[in-house]
């Protein structure tokens, strides 16, 4: 996942254990998987006392205290004057300059927190950095409001030629926020609100879960290495590391309870001020999708369940010999299949192998990422869980974070965020207000980016049970990004709804999470006590409610743009640079109409879930072949 509004992130800094032992593991690990690279923030700031950074600041606080003085109630009148056109562009392109430069600070600050959340010096930095940036941007908050409310004839003739036709598709973006918009000084308030509302919430999650040890074998764990242990060879350390995640998920309930009722009842009166109907209106707006294109996703991926989930997880109990697998051996390797360490270089010439076969420009776009140390790749306490691709502005850069262990699904996320940051550079000269994408096609590039690796992956496997593997493992990543994210929508639906009748317990909110759970993956898995509490880690439930649909969304249209890909038309490579370097210039179902695909036919989603069930198929075939 993407957003300028996520603010995570590194800085070098010595792997801290908790005995020897651990120490000792770690510097076997790190043999195996060779030199992990550290990014270098230095394109944004040299460090946190920079005095460049200082003085950055003070002028984003001086540019935007006097951009107020000067368009503060004017708007209209400068917009019915003469040369409408060009008086309002040169206003854009003065905000658009200060919005670049709030972007930088905001990210710098962003990506040093996200280097070691638990670090109460970057604490400090980002917290103190993005209060005075929400401060700033107050005197900002009258534009958008004052250009909604010239007339839209006004703001037509404007918009048809001269200067202002370029800033056309984002101040058509502005538009669609009409209805929703309210009086200036509670827009205002709503904005300084956050510092002490939602965003000290999202803080304060980041901070619980980077806290968060879980002693496994005998070691004490951060999160991202515990997790990892879910795909152990060995059964008992599964088991093992299941049971930790639990135990520790379950002892901190109330707080993570306590984050989840806040936030949602936050989110209950911003949409009821604004007047949204329904719990996830206000992200189908900011995605730029309409709600009856999700509702027919929703509805075709839980109609598919029985075909995908089920009936995969139906063949991996078979392959284990036994009826129903336990929720630690979901995500299991194969049995009697070799596990190997991916050492780090490999992963990085198996994805820009990928990428060059398909186009040596997007090859040299991501080896950008590797020379220049863009990439911050080791796992450190502290560190931000996961991984993500963070645009920054468009005249610096993307980064990217992974937490590389050497699994072969690290290799398809390191293949995954690099699509992601390929999006980012070539969308960045549509400009600080077009640049980021919507939600809609922001996962196109990194789905696209993990498909291209996992097909050329493939194409070079000739050993029947390696190719097993890879085609398992390539379902259980598409089930977990299709199946997995709709039921993750399911179930904070279901949150949201259940919250606006009073304060929800957590054991109310882990039997939603169980019966999403459970209707979406089937029973051939058994969810056992002790899975109950999973939900509390989930990060997106936190910092972009009902984000987790975009997943399922641009899976199922990279499956329908990959098969077009396939068929060899001529042109193809030209017509998907031209959908990344379009930004969020224009509309997602205009930039799918040159690969003749239409998300909003309701038989639209059958095409990717059909590229799931024939895996599955094929699947079945190899083992009735034995």
């Amino acid at each position: 996942m993407s957003s300028r509004a996520v603010a995570p992130v590194l800085m070098p800094e010595p792997s801290r254990s908790a005995d020897g032992s651990h120490a000792a593991k770690a510097a076997a690990r790190a043999v195996d998987l060779g030199a992990l690279p550290e990014w270098d923030l230095s394109d944004l700031y040299s460090g946190l006392d920079a005095p460049g950074f200082r003085a950055d600041l003070e002028r984003a606080e001086a540019d935007c205290r006097s951009f107020a003085g000067r368009y503060a109630g004017r708007v209209a009148e400068i917009a019915g004057g003469p040369d409408a056109s060009a008086a309002l562009a040169e206003a854009v392109r003065a905000y658009e300059g200060i919005e670049e430069l709030l972007g930088k600070l905001m990210s710098y600050a962003g990506l040093v927190y996200s280097g070691d959340t638990t670090d109460e010096r970057r604490a400090k930095f980002y917290g103190d950095t993005r209060e005075r940036l929400t401060n700033a941007s107050g005197d900002l908050l009258f534009f958008a409001l004052e250009l909604n409310r010239i007339a839209d004839a006004v703001m037509d003739a404007a918009m048809a030629s001269g200067p202002l036709a370029h800033y056309a598709p984002w101040l058509e973006d502005l538009r669609r926020e009409k209805p929703f918009q309210l009086e200036d000084r509670i827009e205002k308030l709503f904005l300084e609100k956050s510092v002490t509302a939602n965003a000290a919430w999202d803080r304060l999650f980041n901070e619980t879960i980077a806290s968060l040890r879980f002693t496994v074998g005998g070691e004490s764990l951060t999160l991202e290495p515990t997790l990892n242990k879910l795909q152990d060879p060995d059964g008992a350390v599964r088991q093992e590391a299941a049971g930790a995640l639990s135990a520790v998920f379950r002892a901190n309930l109330r707080i993570f309870t306590l984050i989840t009722n806040t936030l949602a009842k936050d989110k209950e009166i911003s949409d009821r001020w604004r007047g949204f109907k329904d719990v996830a209106d206000a992200r189908h707006l900011a995605n730029r999708v309409e709600p009856e294109v999700v509702a027919a996703l929703v509805e075709a991926v839980q109609a598919a369940y029985p075909r995908l989930s089920h009936r995969y997880y139906r063949l991996k109990a078979k392959w284990f010999g036994v009826e129903a697998l336990p929720y630690w051996d979901r995500n299991a390797p194969l049995p009697r299949v070799e596990q190997r360490t991916i050492p780090w270089t490999e992963a990085r010439d198996t994805v820009l192998d990928a990428y060059g076969a398909f186009s040596p420009r997007m090859a040299s776009i991501a080896r950008d990422f590797f020379d220049r140390r863009w990439i911050d790749a080791p796992t450190r306490p502290g560190k931000a869980p996961g991984a993500f691709a963070h645009p920054t502005v468009p005249s610096v850069h993307p980064y990217v974070l992974v937490n590389y262990q050497g699994k072969p699904r690290d290799v398809m996320t390191l293949a995954h965020e690099l699509g992601h940051g390929v999006h980012q550079v070539l969308a960045g000269p549509n400009g600080a207000l077009m640049a980021p994408t919507p939600l809609t096609l922001a996962e196109t590039a990194s789905v696209f980016g993990e498909m291209l690796t996992f097909r050329r992956l493939l194409a070079n496997t000739r050993d029947t049970t390696q190719r097993r593997a890879m085609l398992a493992a390539k379902v259980e990543d598409m089930i977990n990004t299709v199946v997995r994210q709709i039921a993750f929508y399911a179930f904070e639906r279901k949150v949201h709804l259940a919250r606006q009748q009073g304060e929800l317990t957590a054991e109310q909110i882990n039997a939603l999470w169980i019966s999403v759970q459970a209707e979406s993956l089937g029973p051939a898995i058994t969810l056992d006590a002790g899975y109950e509490p999973f939900w509390a880690y989930i990060p997106h439930f936190i910092h972009s409610p009902f984000y987790v649909y975009a997943y399922a969304f641009g899976d199922c249209l990279v499956n329908s743009l990959y098969g077009v890909y396939a068929k060899a038309e001529g042109g193809f490579v030209e017509r998907y640079f031209a959908l990344l370097s379009a930004g969020g210039s224009k509309p997602y179902g205009e930039l799918l109409e040159p690969f003749g695909l239409d998300a909003s036919d309701p038989g639209f989603w059958q095409i990717g879930l059909g590229m799931i069930e024939g895996m599955i198929a094929e699947l079945e075939a190899m083992e009735a072949q034995g």
